[in-house]
């Protein structure tokens, strides 16, 4: 097993593409599966988020401040899809609006997965050695095993957010 944190990060992305795959083919009157595989989706977000958010742009921020805007945007799309999750997280699968919400979900999401695989991850790769990388990787395990594993609610997510962004 790999501890290289893009390693890591597109092994996440993987798994939650496919999560994404089974929502969008589970069909219009699946509303107890849609409902169990967004929760798993929720899981998955929660943690993946954590992780990059304590683990990796901490890191690329400190060693990397030519990427600094990219971080800053990455840590707004976070705090989108985390108001997301908690308001989906909040609703029963039968909400008229559920399907949508999930749908605006996947859709900012696989966004913001384009443009880190696509954009972001090779030049914090072309500017972090592999030891770097391998060491974030090695914290985001560690953070991994004590991450949330349910969205916060939407109070706790603004208060994180002003945390975070100071």
């Amino acid at each position: 097993m790999s501890t290289d944190a893009i390693v890591l990060l597109k092994e996440d992305h993987q798994e939650i593409r496919g999560m994404f795959r089974e929502f969008e083919q589970a069909g219009e009157n699946a509303t107890v599966t849609k409902g169990k595989i967004v929760d798993r989706i929720l899981e998955a977000l929660t943690v993946h988020t954590y992780i990059e958010n304590e683990g990796l742009y901490p890191e690329v921020r400190k060693l990397v401040p030519d990427l600094e805007d990219d971080v800053l945007e990455s840590y707004e799309e976070h705090h989108v899809a985390d108001v997301l999750c908690a308001e989906l997280a909040a609703m029963s699968p039968d909400d008229e609006r559920f399907d949508a919400k999930t749908t605006v979900l996947i859709e900012s999401v696989t966004h913001h997965i384009s443009e880190e695989e696509g954009d972001w991850f090779p030049k914090v790769r072309a500017a972090l050695g592999r030891n770097q990388l391998r060491d974030i990787g090695a914290r985001m395990i560690e953070l991994r095993a004590k991450a949330p594993r349910k969205p916060a609610q939407p109070s706790a997510l603004k208060k994180a957010a002003d945390t975070v962004l100071g």
